[in-house]
């Protein structure tokens, strides 16, 4: 394959994905990792893309709807806190664990920690679940549905049914804000597949950065009396610390 080729193949695939690793974009190339890089690394001083924590983002002009915009803006934004968050929901898994992971920044992050663990992953994201293509010690299983692009998930009954017929150990989850007890996301349809994830779980992780805490969005999820534990940042105040254990739930704060 040419080089102009290449690279415009290569453009093709970032911007129909959005956000994907090294590794995906060379075996779909069928080249070396290092080839892809100096292509990326060229990509990044033209301003088309930019490097996140082992991911490339396209940042490149596009068809609106062709990335998940939402998903892409969030990138960026607490950085610190979720991955220090990813860290210490790290060694809530072990070998041999079936975990489901919902979409999301926080839980992508917290999915780059699993890289190369012997689990079996269950997700409704298409970010995450490129992350293991070339992983082949994770038995990964996509939950299809309606792809809902803003999110980079699969969304509806077809998803919902698919995960009514699966059980994991451990669900892990994130979402757009916390206020008082109840916990709320952006989308209706977001929430239906986070419901259904959450019953098919032994026990439910909510990977939430402080910033979250305070806040609303349009729909209800749930309440914290729903989790099992919450892994937060350690700039999480007081008062939201004592609302979660007095709801029940185990608190993990994550080290700086």
């Amino acid at each position: 394959m040419m080089i102009i080729e290449r690279q415009s193949r290569l453009k093709e695939l970032l911007a129909a994905k959005g956000v994907s690793s090294l590794d995906s974009l060379a075996q779909e190339l069928n080249v070396s990792a290092s080839t892809v890089r100096r292509d990326i690394e060229s990509f990044e001083q033209s301003g088309l893309v930019s490097r996140a924590h082992g991911s490339v983002v396209w940042v490149g002009e596009k068809p609106a709807a062709a990335r998940p915009y939402a998903f892409i803006q969030r990138m960026d934004f607490q950085t610190e806190a979720k991955i220090q968050i990813a860290k210490a929901a790290r060694h809530l898994v072990a070998p041999g664990d079936t975990v489901l992971i919902d979409g999301g920044t926080t839980t992508y992050h917290f999915a780059q920690q699993l890289l190369g663990m012997s689990i079996q992953l269950v997700t409704n994201s298409l970010p995450i679940a490129d992350l293991f293509l070339n992983d082949d010690q994770v038995e990964l299983i996509l939950a299809g549905g309606l792809m809902y692009p803003r999110y980079g998930v699969f969304l509806g009954p077809m998803a919902e049914t698919m995960l009514a017929s699966i059980h994991t150990k451990t669900m892990f989850l994130s979402v757009a804000g916390i206020f008082g007890s109840q916990l709320y996301n952006q989308n209706q349809l977001l929430v239906e597949v986070e419901r259904r994830m959450m019953q098919q779980a032994q026990n439910v992780v909510l990977l939430v950065d402080s910033g979250k805490f305070s806040q609303q969005a349009l729909v209800k999820l749930g309440s914290l009396d729903q989790i099992d534990t919450v892994v937060s940042d350690r700039a999480l105040a007081m008062e939201h610390q004592l609302a979660i254990k007095d709801a029940g739930c185990k608190l993990i704060m994550a080290a700086e």
